[in-house]
């Protein structure tokens, strides 16, 4: 997938590093970890420039995240109120849970999605909730612009520095991804033993 990914962007140049990102947000297996910092590397040898590839970057990820948005505001709170009234006696989950959890990203949503912009996986796939929870278009597209930005310059410009040898960001990702994910399963796992002791309180 590598190759293909540096075929495209060397052959398309902003408009490719653009779509791949768009796709990169609508499909996270696909990793930026690998576009940007060769985007930056792109920047030594091509006419492309740094800002040129962080805005063309960062336009891409906004148009993904837009995408995952619409996604979210399909799935909204009145059609899980109907799949927890369905099925919420096999999972446990009353109405109560669902607004607990759509107050607490209506009240801590801008920030999430500013923050969550700049972790791994979870970068693209923030995008649902919070339009699942129908955060305000407008803000959501603002603090998704930040932390984008903010992530996109961060690698672009490390691709840059390191030139050819940009690949050895790689190794570092991929240790920061792993920390990420360990965070994640902890937290998962702790929800999920929360949920265990609440259904043993309940009976």
């Amino acid at each position: 997938m590598q190759n293909w990914i540096t075929d495209f962007m060397e052959q398309y140049g902003y408009i490719g590093i653009a779509l791949i990102i768009a796709l990169e947000n609508v499909f996270p297996p696909i990793p930026s970890e690998i576009i940007l910092p060769f985007g930056g590397f792109m920047t030594t040898y091509t006419s492309l420039t740094l800002p040129g590839v962080i805005i063309a970057a960062t336009i891409g990820s906004v148009l993904g995240a837009m995408i995952l948005y619409g996604i979210g505001l399909l799935i909204d709170v009145n059609r899980l109120e109907k799949i927890v009234d369905r099925w919420g006696h096999i999972l446990r989950i009353k109405k109560e849970d669902i607004h607990r959890v759509d107050a607490w990203f209506d009240k801590y949503g801008m920030w999430t999605v500013l923050f969550c912009r700049m972790v791994p996986l979870v970068r693209s796939l923030i995008s649902i909730p919070a339009g699942m929870s129908n955060m305000k278009f407008g803000l959501f597209v603002l603090f998704t612009t930040i932390g984008t930005l903010a992530w996109n310059i961060i690698l672009v410009s490390v691709g840059a520095a390191l030139g050819a040898s940009w690949e050895n960001i790689l190794h570092f990702m991929d240790v920061y991804s792993l920390v990420v994910y360990a965070l994640l399963a902890i937290i998962l796992i702790g929800c999920i033993i929360w949920w265990i002791r609440r259904m043993k309180k309940s009976k």
